[in-house]
């Protein structure tokens, strides 16, 4: 009679870097794989019990570790499963990599997720950020999550509308408290995309504002937008040795729109300054545009050349080769306060930092 196959394996003092898109970190003192969702729980409930810090880890896209690494243990969702119900609902596991999910939802004729192609890291980090790209939010389609509650012991289902769900961020991020184990999201059945709503997208498609198109031909021209920005991962190309957008577009209401704006004016003269609608009342700016603005052009070095901004994009911050944590967090730290003192806006970071700070 055949063994079943283990569902999580435990390693002590493993090096974190190679788990992350930046390549950077020290190590965790203990580190499991879990291939389960149960033997995620698990491994959770092992350290929730022995008082043990825990740091989850999937596709490492949105992470950005400390030199020193983790004094706790890193528990590392390497869960599968991927099906598309009769209704058109999209279940997935934690642990699959988010872009290939959303290859097969476009293949199998689906609509909703092309605008989010490309996007690396896996399907458990998206609703904690609510991640977004070219005009789609995923709170646009996401219904429920299957989580284990940390407080009270317990694998939970929560619905999308008790998730706090906004700009990036949710009431999943900042906090330890539970660990997204499915997700279930509402897919387009008719295949075509959302409405265009990104006019850059809408350019390259060559279709108006509120098009719908074939989600294949959406997701094509999404890879190859992101792909000239350096935020398609390739292990080749030190532009994409990052966690993508370090820092969000900075949100801001009516008043201190118009005072940044006669700021900004008031140093770069009058050109168009890019903004768009935020929600509820704000206007959101372009973080890159003020970056650029503020004097730091793509390429810009770090400490040593070790890192710098993209070549492709100036919201990411990269890893050229040989770099420490430190390098990184020292050109985020001149790129922030650059852009504060020349135009008075804050930059926020958008990575979760592990043991580290700006």
């Amino acid at each position: 009679m055949t063994s079943p196959a283990p569902t999580s394996s435990a390693r002590d003092a493993v090096d974190l870097s190679p788990f992350t898109t930046l390549r950077l970190g020290g190590p965790a003192r203990r580190f499991v794989i879990a291939s389960t969702g149960q033997s995620c729980v698990d491994a959770v409930r092992a350290a929730d019990a022995a008082g043990e810090p825990l740091l989850l880890l999937a596709g490492g896209s949105n992470l950005v570790i400390a030199d020193s690494g983790f004094d706790g243990t890193a528990v590392l969702m390497a869960t599968t499963g991927f099906e598309i119900d009769g209704a058109g609902m999209l279940h997935a596991a934690a642990g699959q990599d988010w872009d290939a999910v959303v290859a097969r939802t476009v293949a199998a004729g689906y609509g909703g997720l092309e605008c989010l192609s490309g996007i690396p890291g896996s399907v458990g980090a998206t609703p904690v950020q609510n991640v977004g790209a070219y005009g789609v939010e995923l709170s646009e389609l996401l219904r429920e999550v299957d989580l284990y509650d940390r407080r009270r012991g317990a694998v939970r289902t929560v619905p999308a509308s008790e998730l706090a769900l906004g700009y990036r961020t949710s009431s999943l991020k900042g906090t330890d408290a539970a660990v997204v184990l499915t997700i279930r999201l509402k897919l387009r059945r008719d295949g075509l995309s959302a409405p265009i709503r990104f006019p850059e997208l809408a350019r390259a498609l060559d279709v108006d504002l509120g098009s719908r198109v074939p989600a294949a031909l959406v997701r094509a021209a999404v890879l190859n937008l992101r792909k000239a920005k350096g935020m398609v991962l390739d292990a080749a190309d030190h532009d994409t040795w990052s966690v993508g957008s370090f820092f969000t577009n900075p949100l801001l209401d009516a008043g201190q729109a118009a005072a940044v704006l006669e700021r900004i004016r008031a140093r770069v003269g009058p050109k168009m300054v890019p903004q768009y609608p935020g929600g509820a009342g704000l206007i959101k700016l372009s973080a890159a545009w003020l970056i650029e603005q503020a004097g730091f052009a793509r390429g810009h070095p770090g400490p040593g050349g070790r890192v710098a901004l993209s070549g492709k994009h100036t919201l990411a911050l990269t890893n050229r080769g040989g770099a420490a944590t430190e390098d990184l967090l020292v050109l985020a730290r001149e790129i922030r306060d650059g852009v504060a003192s020349r135009f008075g806006v804050a930059l926020i970071p958008e990575p979760v930092l592990i043991n580290c700070k700006l």
